[in-house]
């Protein structure tokens, strides 16, 4: 299985400064690259050659760039046959995506298509965001909002042209979009590439990521504003949902809110309750992950999704002296966040 990170931002953020460095550094890793040649940011002018008819041309320094003239599907197959027959060498691949694009459907051509999930694993969806102009841009575009929503990691390019308080405000608000997503403000000539390589950000595993000050800023917002009887053994992170006194000035489309519980699940009603859900919202939600407590399971479940697509998996077992409760995090757009969070409650033991 090919590991493959999906590289994404809003226009000018600096994907093309990422993938210059991804296509000539002596990084010592082999990557290969996807770009799309149709987006409105070409490293061909840069890098390649104007008149290659080659799709696929190898790079000094062991990386292979692939310029998409089909569609994904092709490209990623023609890259897998020719990595097998021995013509191609590498053990990565990035995916550019243009900077107006849904990352979306791309992840989940990862699941949905079987020679696609024969051969490749997806690793991450890493997301630029451009410090400078980012506030402008997630009030406008709700491209720029789902690309902060499907991301597994954060990077924030061009925080040299902003005042120490606008990088501190934006990153909030990329934390209320995205709490599971860790920010990184290094610039992009400097960040180490194997720190975007293997994050294991898509895998289904044990370890929920959410950002702590998230859970807490949420807690204290709920118990202030929400006046809700907590006297049931678990408890509702609402997030931006209980906060009626707007202080920040920006109403976001796409929003997280998260699901706790100390109570176990009934197996038959939470498959047909996240059934539902999923026919009925599935397009506006960007992505969902979670551990669940279920009823007579010693060992945890995890599960995820992007839009339609959802998984599942047994994860460790339930420790001796560990806590057993239910955690989950959902991050899509317009939800209705008492829906689900009742919706779920109706689902427990």
């Amino acid at each position: 299985m090919i590991p493959t990170t999906i590289l994404t931002g809003f226009l000018g953020a600096g994907k093309t400064t990422l993938l210059n460095r991804l296509l000539k550094e002596p990084h010592g890793h082999r990557i290969a690259v996807i770009e799309n040649e149709f987006g409105a940011e070409n490293i061909d002018n840069e890098i390649l050659v104007q008149d290659s008819n080659e799709q696929i041309v190898e790079m000094n320094n062991g990386c292979i760039c692939c310029t998409v003239r089909g569609d994904l599907i092709g490209a990623l197959s023609t890259l897998a046959i020719r990595r097998n027959a021995g013509e191609l060498q590498f053990d990565h691949v990035v995916i550019e995506t243009t900077g107006l694009a849904n990352p979306g459907p791309v992840a989940q051509t990862f699941f949905m298509d079987e020679e696609v999930s024969l051969h490749y694993m997806l690793d991450a969806v890493i997301t630029i965001v451009d410090a400078k102009h980012g506030m402008q841009q997630l009030d406008d575009r709700e491209e720029a909002q789902r690309q902060v929503g499907f991301a597994d990691r954060i990077l924030l390019s061009k925080t040299d042209l902003c005042s120490p308080e606008e990088v501190a405000q934006l990153t909030a608000r990329l934390k209320r979009i995205n709490p599971r997503a860790p920010i990184t403000s290094n610039s992009l000539d400097g960040l180490p590439i194997s720190g975007l390589l293997d994050l294991r950000g898509f895998n289904l595993n044990d370890k929920l990521d959410i950002d702590p000050d998230f859970l807490a800023e949420a807690e204290h917002v709920h118990d202030e504003h929400c006046g809700h009887d907590h006297g049931h053994g678990h408890d509702h992170e609402h997030g931006e949902h209980c906060n009626h006194h707007d202080h920040h000035n920006h109403t976001d489309d796409i929003a997280a809110f998260v699901f706790r519980s100390q109570r176990p699940f009934d197996t038959a009603r939470l498959d047909n309750f996240l059934g539902g859900l999923i026919q009925v919202f599935g397009p506006r939600m960007l992505r969902y992950k979670g551990i669940l407590y279920m009823q007579g399971a010693d060992r945890k479940v995890v599960f995820q999704g992007v839009h339609q697509t959802m998984g599942s998996d047994i994860g460790a077992p339930w420790l001796d002296d560990e806590e057993r409760g239910s955690k989950m995090v959902f991050i899509g757009v317009n939800l209705p966040q008492d829906v689900f969070l009742q919706g779920l409650e109706q689902c427990l033991v």
